[in-house]
């Protein structure tokens, strides 16, 4: 699977390549430890080999991962449905991946790994936060231990200061003071 995502720059022809396959949630979980519990997507690399040393890479993927709700800890789908355009440059002798759309690779390369871009592209799409739609849709069990953990923060009336009510923090004040000493 895997190896269909590595790209033998010097010896492709000239045109447009098409390559597909399906990754799983091994795929994700391989070189760093991810949430993705399962994962079924579907990844179509075009590669368009424009001049000797110039690509242009199209990355679609779709299909669904499975990972923990933030909330409740139980499986949630995220659909995958992202796509990732990037030109590829072979020249001098550094990788210079600092560009959203261009990756420049030492001009030796014979091979490129598209894997990592692919993941990248993936995990990337997700959310920052993982929660069902709804509360609904959570654990009840599991809102129950939540709830019976929450703490309300009551203020304290008597540490309430007069400079604290009217929104000034007394620090500031105190500073002020000085300021106007001088």
């Amino acid at each position: 699977m895997v190896d269909a995502l590595k790209l033998k720059l010097k010896t492709l022809p000239f045109g447009t390549h098409v390559i597909e396959c399906h990754v799983d949630e091994t795929f994700f979980n391989t070189e760093e430890q991810n949430e993705v519990r399962r994962a079924s997507v579907d990844v179509t690399l075009e590669v368009t080999r424009k001049s000797e040393n110039t690509y242009r890479l199209e990355i679609a993927c779709r299909g669904t991962l499975t990972t923990g709700c933030d909330r409740c800890l139980d499986d949630l789908d995220l659909p995958v449905d992202v796509d990732y355009r990037l030109n590829v440059e072979q020249m001098g002798t550094e990788l210079d991946d600092s560009s959203d759309e261009l990756l420049i690779v030492p001009s030796e390369w014979r091979e490129l790994d598209t894997a990592p871009l692919v993941r990248d592209t993936v995990l990337l799409a997700m959310p920052i936060t993982h929660c069902h739609e709804s509360e609904d849709d959570c654990n009840p069990e599991m809102l129950r231990v939540l709830d019976s953990h929450r703490v309300e923060a009551v203020p304290d009336d008597d540490d309430t200061t007069e400079s604290e009510t009217d929104g000034t923090d007394p620090r500031w004040e105190a500073l002020r003071k000085l300021k106007e000493q001088q």
